[in-house]
């Protein structure tokens, strides 16, 4: 990853910008597909105008994308794109969706971008670099005790009952009254700017995930479960299936990048600081 890379990511996320404003809160076309996830012309719109890019200045780099599946590559690069992440709040006009844009080496996202294009709100996380938000540097905020964390989740229909369970379990030992539904990726924007402690998610897919990862550790948060940078194994991401759910919580070194952090149960006691936990989860056991 280059800082060119990281101009051409802004420029994908300025094309896809430009294919999705003139449709919100205005007429477009929509329907369900085979898992009954709702699919606008506006997704399809702005995942064609990265794709046009792409194809015409990195030729050889793979391609992700959630409306037209996978382009292979040859040079060991793959771009993830989710053109339009919260479809549901793009068709009901609420401006909590995000274009998420993620560079992927060694299977491992190095660069991931939330484009918020209604509101002009656009977090950047790249290795080495602190995640910024139209610029500026951003960090999670501290936060001593779970009782006192904001937690936040898409919604409660997207959790098993097993999930569920589990969520409900680590909700009642947070700040449940402040709990936040809806948002997607936006969440964790949110996190990475320090106005949400924790986001926990069900059943997510590459595209949902691959850009969040810099994002929000590069804002000084951890990821929570089995995650981790494999050699060569696809990215996966699991909540632990105990009866006390645990994360993987992160501080920020002083130039706001994140540092490994060992293992905790998320019911951490005062004396444990940690700025955030973003717990991701692939549906799996």
């Amino acid at each position: 990853m280059t800082p060119a890379d990281i101009l051409l990511a802004n420029r994908l996320a300025d094309a896809a910008g430009q294919a999705i404003r003139p449709f919100f809160r205005s007429a477009f076309t929509h329907e369900s597909k085979a898992d009954a996830s709702p699919v606008t012309e506006a997704d399809r719109a702005a995942e064609s105008a990265i794709r046009r890019i792409l194809d015409a200045e990195c030729p050889r780099d793979g391609i992700i994308g959630e409306e037209f599946g996978e382009k292979t590559g040859t040079s060991g690069r793959r771009w993830v794109i989710d053109p339009i992440d919260g479809t549901i709040s793009f068709m009901a006009g609420r401006p909590i969706f995000g274009t998420l844009i993620a560079l992927l080496e060694d299977n491992w996202p190095v660069l991931g971008i939330i484009d918020q294009c209604i509101n002009g709100e656009r977090w950047v996380g790249a290795a080495g670099y602190p995640t910024t938000l139209n610029g500026a540097p951003v960090q999670t905020r501290s936060c001593r005790a779970l009782a006192d964390a904001a937690l936040a989740t898409s919604g409660p229909q997207y959790f098993t009952q097993h999930d569920g369970d589990h969520f409900m379990e680590l909700a009642a030992r947070t700040a449940h009254k402040r709990m936040l539904f809806g948002g997607d990726c936006y969440n964790y924007a949110l996190l990475a700017s320090g106005h949400i402690d924790v986001v926990v998610e069900a059943g997510l897919k590459l595209h949902d995930f691959a850009a969040l990862i810099p994002v929000v550790t590069g804002a000084g948060a951890g990821a929570g479960g089995e995650y981790r940078r494999p050699a060569a194994r696809p990215l996966r991401a699991r909540i632990h299936r105990t009866r006390r759910p645990r994360g993987i919580l992160g501080g920020a070194s002083g130039d706001g990048a994140a540092k490994p952090s060992p293992k905790f149960p998320l019911g951490v006691g005062p004396r444990v600081l940690f700025r955030g936990a973003a717990i991701p989860h692939d549906g799996g056991t």
